[in-house]
C-alpha cells in the first residue's frame, strides 16, 4: 500500500489491488484532486478513515451516444416537470447528496472535509452542479468534475427528493454537454441505476486512452 505524502503524485495505477485500491493520505487540495481525476484516481473513504485513493480495473462510463431515455421520462421532459440549473447552488447540491441514506452504507463517503474540497474546485471552476427544481424547491441534483479539456465528466453523487428528479438532472446535463463535445462521463464504479440510462464497465486501460488522448 503506498502511503502519499505531501509531493503532489501518485504512485502508476497498475499498483492498484484487486479492488482498485491504489494509495491512502495525501489531502484533498485542489492540485491533488484534478492531478488524481486527471490519471483515473479518485477518492473514496469514510468518516473517521484515512483519505483513500482508487483506481478500480473495471470502470463504470457512459458514452452519451449510448444514454437510454425511457419512455417515461419523455413524457416527463415533454410535460417540462422540472427546471434544471446548472452551478446555481452547488453547496446545497453537495449538501444534500452527503445528507442522502444509501442501502449498505453506513453515514457518508461525503465528509466534511470533502464538502469543503469540492466547494473549493467549484470556486476555481471545476466543479460542477446540476439542480433540479419543483416550483421553488430544490427536489434533485448531482454533482461533478468536468474536465473540459478532455471533455470528460467526472460524476461524484446526486440525491433526489421526488421520484425521477436526479435522473432528468443527470439526462439533462449528457444532453447539455453532448452538444459541447462530451466524449464520455465517468460513472466510476457500478449501480444499476446507471445501467437503466445506458452506463457500462470497460476496463481501465481503454478508460485511460481518453484521459491520455
Amino acid at each position: 500500500m503506498h502511503v502519499l505524502g505531501p509531493e503532489i503524485i501518485f504512485p502508476s495505477i497498475e499498483n492498484s489491488d484487486a479492488d482498485g485500491l491504489l494509495a491512502v493520505g495525501g489531502d484533498l487540495s485542489p492540485e491533488r484532486l484534478l492531478l488524481a481525476y486527471r490519471s483515473g484516481i479518485f477518492p473514496w473513504y469514510e468518516k473517521d478513515q484515512p483519505i483513500l485513493w482508487w483506481s478500480p480495473d473495471h470502470r463504470m462510463v457512459l458514452f452519451p451516444q449510448h444514454l437510454k431515455v425511457s419512455k417515461s421520462m419523455r413524457q416527463l421532459f415533454r410535460k417540462e416537470a422540472f427546471k434544471v440549473t446548472y452551478n446555481q447552488d452547488f453547496e446545497a447540491v453537495i449538501q444534500n447528496c452527503a445528507a442522502v441514506k444509501r442501502e449498505g452504507q453506513n453515514g457518508t463517503w461525503i465528509t466534511d472535509e470533502m464538502i469543503s474540497a469540492y466547494i473549493q474546485l467549484h470556486k476555481q471552476g471545476f466543479a460542477t452542479s446540476v439542480e433540479v427544481w419543483e416550483g421553488d424547491e430544490l427536489v434533485g441534483g448531482l454533482y461533478g468534475i468536468y474536465l473540459k479539456e478532455k471533455q470528460i465528466f467526472c460524476g461524484e453523487s446526486m440525491f433526489t427528493k421526488v421520484s425521477n428528479a436526479s435522473k432528468y438532472g443527470f439526462i439533462s446535463l449528457v444532453e447539455k454537454l453532448k452538444n459541447e463535445g462530451l466524449r464520455l462521463i465517468d460513472c466510476q464504479v457500478y449501480t444499476p441505476h446507471l445501467e437503466s440510462l445506458g452506463a457500462y464497465e470497460i476496463h481501465r486501460e481503454e478508460f485511460l486512452t481518453y484521459l491520455k488522448s
